[in-house]
């Protein structure tokens, strides 16, 4: 999952993008208004979280210009003021879910989670090809029942390949969803996730490279 955090407190965003990967996303950081506005239309995010109160470009803002936009992005407003009344007015701004600072993390991270689910085309809960079964929610996978002990990318680029159900996803469209704005786009991270993904899900091979393309799941039996 790709998240952008647009927070000009900056200890509190950094604190939240720390959390966020911690639990396998990739996150992006701005500190103003200028550059989220930025950000969230140079990059297909699944989740923005945004606080209301920015200095440049105001939430408000970029809240109503995601919404105009069509984009399958989610809103996740944050205010220090957590009234009916200004939840109401983020909600009707486009916001697609409103949380007042202080906040638990844990909630953030549920919430986050829960908008992840809404910005992309509906996937199983549990995703499955021949005997591998992969579990986002609770961070699993498993190979003909043996569990299988992927670091937070190898599982990001593999849910991303059996979300396309067989058809071929491109090394920049695996680098945008599971890395973030600071890896160098001409790097070979990708190859090498991928061939060290290929070697502990082992035989029969479940991902196949498609030359000059890709990436996509094997056609298990062909």
């Amino acid at each position: 999952m790709r998240v952008l955090v647009v927070e000009d407190e900056r200890n509190l965003a950094d604190a939240i993008a720390r959390g966020l990967r911690k639990r396998g996303m990739a996150v992006d950081v701005a500190y103003d208004g200028d550059a989220g506005h930025e950000a969230a239309f140079v990059t297909r995010y699944d989740v923005v979280v945004l606080d209301r109160d920015l200095p440049g470009v105001h939430g408000d803002q970029i809240c109503a210009d995601l919404a105009a936009s069509g984009a399958l992005t989610r809103v996740l407003m944050l205010t220090a003021s957590g009234t009916v009344a200004d939840r109401v007015e983020g909600l009707q701004l486009g916001a697609d879910d409103y949380l007042p600072k202080p906040f638990a993390f844990d909630e953030l991270v549920a919430r986050v989670q829960a908008l992840g689910r809404r910005a992309t085309p509906a996937a199983p809960p549990v995703l499955e090809l021949a005997d591998l079964v992969l579990d986002p929610a609770r961070r699993v996978a498993t190979r003909a029942g043996v569990p299988v002990d992927l670091t937070n990318k190898e599982f990001g680029v593999l849910s991303e390949l059996l979300k396309a159900r067989g058809a071929v996803v491109s090394s920049e469209e695996l680098l945008e969803r599971v890395w973030d704005a600071n890896t160098d786009p001409f790097t070979t991270i990708v190859r090498v996730t991928v061939m060290t993904l290929r070697k502990k899900l082992g035989d029969p091979p479940l991902i196949e490279t498609v030359v000059g393309a890709g990436y996509r799941t094997a056609e298990v039996g062909a």
